[in-house]
């Protein structure tokens, strides 16, 4: 367990270090408030959800710290996520910087409050389903699961992140950011595409569910 809080500590450390610098040095200030918005909603509640995981639910807390990818097709996804995100954060900070757009307060508070649901909705999936990793695998005993947010769609943990993720730009204040974050759907698309495979090929029950749940993100969409 101390290895388990360790490493949670250190991931948790290093992504806010690293995020701070992606916002605030191209920024030119720390005199940022889109960034301190924006670190402020995913890093406490990132917190908060890592001590429950960590009193609660020690294992799913360690699947969701690895994050190395075994499928040729997933470390794309990751490689280009791990592209698009930076110049993203950066390209949203050099735009409050020099004053490229302007973002309405209304706007602002509306996409926090989309980035705060789509975080209850990434929650909620993590309650429903103790099998979630970072990683798409089939482990041991693994079940499928089809009550709750998985009665609807397939995949909430995407639907959630795509709430999550789309709205960053205009927290930051920035309308040019939205460029890069656009490709995210894209990339959720390809990876959803190859997991369902996967499962398909080596979770039972999991061809059956499909048949069940016709939508993979998007209710009545797709």
């Amino acid at each position: 367990m101390k290895s388990l809080l360790l490493s949670a500590l250190v991931k948790f450390t290093a992504g806010l270090i690293l995020l701070s610098l992606l916002i605030f040095l191209p920024s030119g200030t720390l005199a940022y408030p889109g960034g301190i918005l924006f670190l402020a909603l995913l890093f406490i509640p990132m917190l908060a959800l890592g001590i429950v995981l960590y009193l609660r639910a020690p294992d799913l807390l360690r699947r969701r710290l690895d994050g190395k990818e075994r499928e040729k097709t997933q470390r794309g996804v990751v490689a280009l996520s791990g592209l698009i995100f930076p110049v993203g954060f950066i390209l949203s900070a050099l735009d409050f910087r020099f004053m490229w757009s302007t973002v309405p307060p209304r706007a602002v508070a509306a996409a926090s409050v989309l980035f705060l649901a789509g975080y209850g909705m990434y929650m909620e999936v993590m309650r429903e389903n103790m099998w979630l990793s970072r990683t798409v695998e089939v482990q041991d005993g693994q079940t499928v699961i089809s009550t709750g947010l998985y009665g609807i769609v397939r995949h909430p943990m995407y639907l959630a992140t795509l709430l999550m993720f789309l709205p960053i730009p205009l927290i930051l204040g920035s309308f040019w950011g939205l460029i890069p974050f656009a490709l995210y759907p894209v990339i959720i698309i390809v990876r959803i595409l190859n997991e369902e495979a996967v499962l398909t090929a080596e979770l039972v029950g999991y061809a059956e569910y499909k048949t069940k749940v016709k939508h993979r993100l998007i209710p009545f969409i797709w």
